[in-house]
């Protein structure tokens, strides 16, 4: 029988051991509550610094890299910057921030291309009126030189026909960047008649040396000349533009395996590797033309020639540099686009250099008919109907009358008349005038008709070969 103190005793002792188990129980519970206190403030400020990070991430992708995309969309060379914290390329947060990037681009190179090609319709609109605006004034000046013979009123609307011809082909330039047809269709020419013809629409066309290597009678095809005419006038503008004004650009048009080549050499500054490589894909035509892309005033010439090149399958070349330190431009016309003229019945312009290479033999000319005389051209049908010989655009042309040569004279050899030479022939024709007029009006005998006629009348060199 247990006594009442030993049980006591046992109780005391079991409620010792059990509050000693409880406080120990409660003393790991504490230990853990602080433990994962510990692990909940920790987890909250790791969570903190991931969203202070992405925030700053964010931050960096507006400020930085979505500008550097759009700038990049004008300025290729240009380097989008990586994401602030470099550990993030390659993971799933990275690849995103790069996906809204590229949906960034894709949307502004759609809203370009919409808002430009809006803008080029609005331009081929108002360049339309301006052409036809300047052709009427063009059709006005040449009906006022048919009309009067007075000598410096002729040379008056010679400089403003040259002068409105210059505008017109910037207007036509315009047209054909924003999309437009050439505007004009001419019947099959001599080659050489369209580079002098793209030459005489310059302001510095005298500085132009054009050397023809080319066979007698070698033509474009019709749909060619005004496209050929377009290209030489803007590469030799680049030339002139871009080099000294007392020196010569040297053109040289030659036969090649696949057809015939046009190089221009300047000697002006040149070009860098990378303006180079710009101009090249401007005029391969290979990638869409945006006006924006142009600069600021926007520079149209190599752009008009890469749309000329693409829809009249030409090629244009500028990745050489001239051998006199500049810029060579080279056109190749594909055979495809060559013809051929019989020279003799349809010669060449008088302006335009006559070839280096002689056609076949034949019976020489009789004195009468020799080569360039008026008598030749009226025999070979290249008359227009108001009496002058005809250009390479059909419209008539008035040259000098050559004098047959005596009996037993050889008959003398066609040489090509430069700009220079055709000023100053008409400045001594306007010199001779004058002092024939004063010698009448203080009572001298009047001046022969023939000083004033036509057939006596330079032409001019800036209109040509229109």
């Amino acid at each position: 029988m247990i006594e009442l103190p030993d049980l006591a005793a046992g109780a005391l002792a079991a409620g010792t051991l059990s509050a000693l188990a409880l406080s120990g129980g409660l003393v790991r519970s504490r230990r853990q509550q602080a433990r994962q206190r510990a692990e909940i403030a920790s987890l909250r400020r790791q969570l903190d610094g991931n969203l202070n990070a992405f925030t700053a991430e964010l931050g960096h992708l507006a400020a930085q890299r979505m500008p550097a995309a759009a700038r990049q969309l004008d300025r290729p060379h240009l380097a989008v910057p990586g994401p602030r914290q470099p550990h993030l390329t390659g993971t799933p947060l990275g690849g995103a921030l790069d996906d809204v990037l590229g949906a960034l681009r894709t949307e502004l190179t759609s809203q370009r291309t919409r808002i430009d090609a809006a803008a080029q319709a609005g331009m081929r609109g108002a360049t339309r009126e301006i052409q036809a605006a300047l052709y009427r004034l063009q059709d006005a000046l040449h009906g006022l030189q048919q009309r009067y013979d007075d000598p410096e009123l002729a040379q008056t609307l010679f400089e403003l026909d040259h002068e409105n011809e210059q505008s017109l082909r910037r207007a036509q330039i315009t047209a054909v960047v924003c999309g437009a047809w050439v505007g004009l269709a001419r019947e099959e020419s001599h080659l050489v008649d369209a580079v002098t013809g793209g030459q005489a629409r310059l302001a510095g066309y005298r500085r132009v040396r054009v050397h023809n290597h080319l066979e007698p009678g070698t033509a474009l095809v019709s749909h060619a000349v005004e496209p050929v005419a377009i290209i030489v006038a803007e590469l030799l503008d680049n030339a002139l533009r871009h080099s000294a004004p007392d020196t010569d650009v040297t053109v040289n048009l030659e036969h090649v395996h696949h057809g015939a080549c046009v190089t221009i050499d300047d000697a002006g500054l040149g070009m860098t590797q990378d303006e180079r490589d710009r101009a090249q894909r401007l005029v391969a035509g290979s990638e869409p033309i945006l006006l924006t892309d142009l600069g600021d005033p926007p520079r149209m010439g190599l752009a008009a020639i890469g749309r000329l090149t693409r829809q009249f399958d030409l090629g244009v070349d500028l990745s050489s540099p001239s051998p006199y330190g500049g810029v060579r431009a080279v056109l190749l016309v594909d055979s495809h686009l060559l013809s051929h003229v019989d020279p003799e019945e349809r010669p060449p312009a008088a302006s335009a250099p006559r070839s280096t290479r002689r056609a076949e033999p034949q019976a020489p000319p009789s004195p009468a008919h020799a080569y360039g005389t008026e008598a030749d051209d009226a025999a070979s049908g290249a008359v227009s109907p108001h009496g002058g010989p005809r250009d390479a655009g059909g419209l008539p042309q008035r040259r000098r009358r050559t004098r047959a040569p005596a009996s037993g004279e050889a008959a003398p050899r066609a040489r090509a008349r430069r700009p220079e030479e055709a000023a100053a022939a008409l400045g001594a024709l306007q010199s001779g005038t004058a002092a024939a007029r004063a010698v009448a009006r203080d009572g001298g005998p009047e001046p022969a008709d023939e000083a004033t006629s036509d057939t006596e009348q330079t032409d001019y060199e800036g209109g040509a070969a229109r």
